[in-house]
């Protein structure tokens, strides 16, 4: 009987192939469906590996983020382009559009700009994995001292211009007075936060945080335009001088005028002097407002861009090249204070221009002859190209570059204006000729600072070996691969050859030139507006828009400049 019971069996379990993968398969589906698998059973052909499900969550993270990027920029431009279509019809019918329209409209982005800082300081930072990395390429000192100097002129500007407004309380506004009151608060608000959380990688709130960072950019951004483009301050400055000549004569004019001179002309110096560092202060903020969006979400490797190794600022010997920059330090402030006490009087002497202007057509050709003799050297080197992805470098590239174009446009038009005019003169000729050297000596400077960014550190060269991982060998061949290194490491930092000597003279000279060239714009009056040359032939509007651009690009360029060629100093 068992052997009978059992026969029927051995025709089921002989069952076609075919009919056992049937069967199977639901069994077999049942069976990854409540998670168990079978030993030696190949896995379903949908279920990916560990490494394909981690590259597909890079991928989806990656476009996230692209997606953050261009809804972010998107918000931005809609902003600008809003605010400057307010700009544009304020400037072409200010009937329909007024000055005090583009007011509130500002007024409101800086609410918001403001609120959103306050709670990216307060909220965002604070969370448990927010600053997971920080870019330490990002925010240098020389940037945020920057920020801070020109945030705090800025500060003053406003306070002139609310002193400026009180004066002239009983003829205008008292409305007009709460715009520079939140100016003061924005200012103040934004350069602690840009101070404090420049090299902030935020990795939460990501979209939010780009949408808060690209809303501040495009405020900042549309305060600089309304800058640039606005004169009326300008405008009723002059027009209260003519008003108080006027009545001075015994002729009555409507004009307001101040009830006390002797304050508004305190008030009215110190913003005229100020005027050009609250558009240096937007575009400074414009740059770290980028870098920050560009970090949001960022990933850094441990010791990513760090680096150890960076020698102090040492002179090393160096002679001529800080005699020389020195020299052109004390003839530039010479200079400077005689043209600033000429322009404190009605009218400028036509010597002090020329003085003026001589001064640059001395000190340019020696710049632009250190530039080049700076590349050249830059090709004799042996130090490799720097060929790694490095964001902050690639953004000092691109403002060195877009910051030149001020002096060199403003040099532009003058050519035009001078060539179109009265050439022949003896000032007219040294404008002409400081207009060519300011091209040219851009033109050297940024080729020999950009070549020197992309070269790699001499530290990094010397100790190149070092960081290799030993390779097999005898004891002895290793001992003597680590004495070579270090060898080289220790002629790197206690032998100066002709090449890395010239390098740091033409850098400490070049610092030097572009500290003095930085100071002469910013701290006084413009002799490209005073002159007079330009302003009549362009117009008093179009050439003040023309200035107010390029100055304060110009300002910025000089800047830029000092760290970068502090950075090719250390690196030489």
């Amino acid at each position: 009987m068992p052997a009978q019971a059992s026969a029927p069996s051995q025709p089921a379990s002989m069952a076609s192939p075919e009919a056992q993968k049937t069967g199977a398969a639901p069994a077999e589906e049942n069976q990854v469906g409540t998670g168990t698998e079978k030993m030696g059973a190949p896995a379903p052909p949908y279920r990916k590996s560990w490494l394909a499900r981690h590259f597909s969550l890079l991928r989806r993270d990656r476009q996230a983020q692209k997606a953050g990027q261009l809804f972010s920029g998107l918000l931005a431009l809609n902003v600008v382009f809003l605010g400057g279509a307010f700009i544009c019809s304020m400037i072409f019918n200010n009937v329909a559009v007024t000055l005090g329209d583009v007011w509130i409209l500002l007024a409101a982005l800086k609410a918001l700009s403001l609120l959103w800082l306050l709670y990216y300081a307060t909220c965002t930072t604070r969370h448990t994995h927010a600053m997971l990395f920080r870019d330490p390429h990002a925010g240098s000192i020389w940037v945020r001292g920057s920020l801070v100097l020109f945030g705090s002129c800025a500060i003053c500007l406003n306070v002139f211009r609310v002193g400026y407004d009180v004066s002239h309380i009983h003829c205008k506004l008292q409305l007009e007075l709460v715009f520079p009151v939140i100016e003061i608060v924005f200012i103040g608000a934004q350069t602690w936060v840009l101070w404090k959380h420049c090299k902030d990688c935020v990795q939460v709130q990501t979209n939010f945080t780009r949408c808060g960072l690209m809303l501040t950019l495009a405020t900042n951004l549309l305060l600089w335009v309304l800058a640039v483009t606005n004169d009326s301050m300008h405008r009723e400055i002059k027009a209260e001088l003519s008003a108080l000549v006027e009545n001075f004569s015994g002729n009555d004019t409507n004009t307001c005028v101040c009830l006390n001179a002797t304050v508004c002309e305190v008030f009215q110096k110190g913003y005229l002097m100020l005027y050009p560092f609250s558009t240096e202060y937007c575009l400074i903020c414009c740059a770290v407002l980028f870098v920050m969006w560009k970090n949001v979400g960022r990933r850094l490797a441990p010791h990513a861009g760090a680096r150890p190794g960076t020698p102090p600022f040492h002179l090393h010997g160096a002679i001529f090249g800080p005699l020389l920059g020195l020299l052109a330090l004390v003839a530039g402030v010479c200079v400077f204070v005689l043209f600033q006490i000429e322009a404190s009087g009605l009218a400028i002497a036509r010597q002090y221009f020329i003085l003026y202007y001589a001064f640059y057509v001395a000190v340019l050709p020696a710049m632009s002859l250190a530039c080049l003799a700076g590349t050249a050297i830059h090709g004799l080197e042996e130090r490799e190209l720097d060929t790694l992805k490095n964001p902050t470098r690639s953004l000092d590239v691109v403002l060195l570059m877009g910051a030149a174009l001020g002096q060199m446009g403003i040099a532009y038009f003058s050519i035009v204006a001078i060539v179109a005019t009265r050439p022949h003169e003896l000032l007219n000729r040294l404008i002409l000729a400081y207009s060519l050297l300011i091209i040219l000596q851009h033109i050297a400077q940024n080729l020999f600072i950009i070549e020197g960014l992309h070269r790699r550190p001499l530290w990094e060269t010397a100790g190149k070996q070092e960081d290799e991982p030993p390779r097999r060998g005898s004891l002895l061949e290793l001992g003597q691969d680590l004495r070579r290194a270090s060898l080289a490491y220790i002629h790197s930092y206690s032998h100066l050859n002709w090449k890395r000597r010239a390098l740091k003279e033409i850098c400490l000279f070049l610092i030097l030139c572009n500290l003095t060239l930085w100071m002469m714009p910013a701290f006084g009056i413009h002799p490209e507006f005073e002159n007079g040359l330009e302003k009549d032939f362009y117009g008093y509007r179009t050439w003040f828009t023309i200035v107010n651009f390029g100055l304060p690009l110009g300002v910025f360029y000089r800047m830029h400049s000092v760290g970068g060629l502090v950075e090719v100093y250390l690196e030489a």
